[in-house]
């Protein structure tokens, strides 16, 4: 990853560049968009559902950055070799860098999408505590995990057709066990809750960012530890797959 450092870095920003190339508005859409979605959820769980969740507009834009975080690397690692046909036919570069580079443009808008809670929750006169050192562990993990994840389905999505749209449906059935618009712990709690939060991975890092940043709780740092190590391993055995099957990549495409 060294040695592509820089070549991960320029592919990222060409990306963002040609992103807003053509729009009035240019980086500002990435401010905008996450901010009105986080005004839809708001409006429609705090007014029609009445949720009386502390802090609802922070709780929400937490949750919101960090699932479109992990629902953007996991959509678009599926099909990822596929689109840089090019690439991959005519120029050397470790197919994982391509996540890598991927993963930076995504990094990007959940940094934005973070700064813009955090913002809410000075307009929100949220106490923040020390607690906020947590927000680094809590992001390594989400990282690992997702990067793992991703690095699987860049490799299956190459022969398997169909990943694609059952990753769709596997990530719509996960965005509504994650707790981005309600708090797992006090909504379903008792045995199905404590689940949800240890084994979907999203429900559980949301949970630990808001617990730094709204509720200034110590982390669960037994299933952090267990999830970084969930992590690794999952990344140790997307990078060998794919690193063995190199070669294959561009006679399949």
């Amino acid at each position: 990853m060294k040695k592509y450092n820089k070549y991960a870095i320029r592919s990222a920003k060409a990306e963002l560049k040609s992103e807003v190339a053509d729009s009035y508005l240019n980086w500002l859409w990435w401010i905008i968009e996450p901010f009105c979605f986080m005004l839809i959820y708001t409006f429609i769980f705090s007014v029609v559902f009445k949720s009386k969740e502390l802090y609802f507009a922070s709780f929400v834009m937490i949750g919101q950055a960090l699932w479109q975080f992990f629902e953007r690397m996991l959509t678009g690692s599926v099909k990822l070799i596929l689109s840089n046909r090019d690439l991959v036919v005519k120029v050397y570069v470790p197919k994982y860098i391509l996540l890598y580079s991927k993963s930076l443009t995504y990094l990007f808008k959940m940094f934005i999408s973070l700064v813009i809670a955090f913002g809410l929750m000075m307009f929100q006169h949220v106490p923040l505590s020390w607690h906020v050192i947590f927000v680094i562990p809590t992001l390594l993990v989400l990282y690992l995990v997702t990067f793992g994840i991703s690095l699987l389905l860049m490799h299956f999505g190459v022969t398997l057709n169909d990943l694609s749209n059952l990753t769709n449906i596997a990530l719509k059935m996960t965005f509504y066990l994650s707790g981005i618009f309600f708090n797992i712990r006090t909504r379903i709690g008792g045995t199905l809750g404590y689940f949800i939060l240890r084994l979907n991975p999203a429900a559980f890092l949301m949970d630990e960012m808001r617990k730094a940043l709204i509720f200034a709780e110590m982390p669960n740092f037994k299933w952090l530890a267990i999830w970084l190590l969930i992590g690794l391993l999952l990344t140790i055995i997307g990078i060998s797959t794919i690193n063995k099957n190199e070669n294959s990549y561009a006679k399949v495409i």
